[in-house]
């Protein structure tokens, strides 16, 4: 893209901007590779607090109810031969993106929870609380030469919460997503479905229905130099075999990925695929990626098990891979950057930062809608200490 066109990107995204925009902060965080090389930063193990888990309907239960099982295939010479476009689209029932959900699942567990964290109300006014997607975003940045992001940030009795907001070229994308590309899609869910069980001990059926409502997401605490982290991510299955059955240890991740055949296939997805991967998978402490690869007719043909601590060897000597230490530094930097100017403790103002490849991180300020993202019942809530959330919350109150 050319800079006239991201002039012209420029001016429509500043026509659009709300009438409620503030005076902005005016700093920016660089976000190039080379400023971020250091030695690694100290990275706690995550700690499972607890999970929950949305059903059919995209309703919230407090309990481990959607988590499924690792079953994987026994091991032969023919290959799994999954046939991941079996279903499709007869039996699929894909979320509905146009809810934006924010950060409201995980602030339903919070409630119900905050009054028993290890450390108490104080731990939780220093936290950073968010999504591990977020997160793995900033792991990435520095590397990232397609997608920009853009992040809410609000501080609320001390937390500072952060919430992805979909740009309006991510939105445009989705809308115009060609029919090939929900395809794909839905064989990664398909994968899974192949590869899980719903008891332990079970096998997997891949008669049913395909249904992306359904997650299991687990809730760690870590930190990443000195800011303490609170955040969840959907985990796709637990291994019943695996040498610790402690959570996250136990997690495995699926993913699938076309067969490659050619050197400078798979030079490319060392570089690009397996980094988000890596990072995805770091910062929730699963242990192992287990990758299906299907042919063109959209089959499975192989199954290959990459350790996440493994991952980095793939391009530890190529002058064009990642390094973890830089996407690690980054996120602590922009940590900082984001604890620093957000100072003002108001839920219903926004520091909204905006990234595209190639430029700095940059900061604007607003308040109330569009941009506020922390719901009116778990700010009413909070503020009366009340013990657990209300029954039904409204996902747009």
């Amino acid at each position: 893209m050319d800079r006239r066109e991201n002039k012209r990107r420029a001016e429509k995204v500043e026509a659009a901007e709300p009438r409620n925009k503030l005076p902005s902060p005016a700093s920016l965080l660089p976000t190039d590779p080379a400023l971020y090389s250091g030695p690694f930063p100290f990275y706690g193990r995550p700690s499972e607090l607890g999970c929950f888990s949305l059903d059919a309907q995209r309703q919230y239960h407090g309990d481990a109810q959607a988590l499924r099982y690792y079953s994987p295939p026994p091991t032969n010479d023919q290959g799994p031969h999954f046939d991941l476009r079996d279903g499709y689209p007869d039996r699929y029932q894909p979320r509905d993106e146009e809810v934006q959900e924010g950060l409201d699942h995980l602030l339903r567990w919070l409630l119900d929870h905050r009054g028993k964290l290890e450390g108490g109300p104080g731990w939780l006014a220093g936290a950073i609380v968010t999504w591990r997607g977020h997160l793995t975003k900033l792991l990435t940045t520095p590397y990232e030469q397609q997608e920009g992001w853009q992040l809410a940030a609000s501080r609320f009795q001390g937390t500072l919460y952060l919430s992805e907001v979909e740009t309006p070229a991510a939105r445009a994308q989705r809308l115009a997503r060609p029919p090939l590309l929900r395809e794909l899609m839905y064989m990664g869910y398909k994968f899974e479905q192949y590869m899980c069980a719903d008891k332990p001990g079970s096998f997997p059926d891949p008669s049913g229905e395909v249904n992306t409502n359904v997650a299991f997401c687990s809730v760690l605490r870590s930190r990443l130099g000195n800011h303490r982290l609170l955040f969840s991510g959907e985990v796709d299955c637990t291994d019943p075999r695996a040498p610790s059955t402690q959570p996250p240890a136990c997690y495995v991740e699926l993913k699938t990925s076309k067969e490659m055949h050619r050197p400078g296939h798979w030079r490319s997805f060392y570089r690009h695929k397996l980094l988000k991967w890596w990072a995805q998978s770091f910062l929730l402490g699963v242990p192992n990626v287990v990758a299906g690869f299907r042919n063109p007719e959209g089959f499975v043909c192989s199954l290959k098990t990459f350790p996440t601590m493994e991952m980095f060897e793939y391009v530890r000597n190529d002058r064009d891979g990642w390094n973890p230490s830089v996407c690690m530094n980054f996120c602590a930097a922009f940590l900082s950057f984001a604890q620093n100017t957000v100072v003002q403790d108001d839920p219903r103002l926004v520091h909204l930062f905006s990234w595209e490849p190639g430029s700095p991180v940059t900061v604007s300020k607003y308040r109330d809608a569009p941009y506020a993202f922390l719901p009116t019942w778990y700010v009413e809530a909070v503020t009366q200490d009340l013990p657990s959330a209300p029954k039904t919350p409204s996902p747009k109150d």
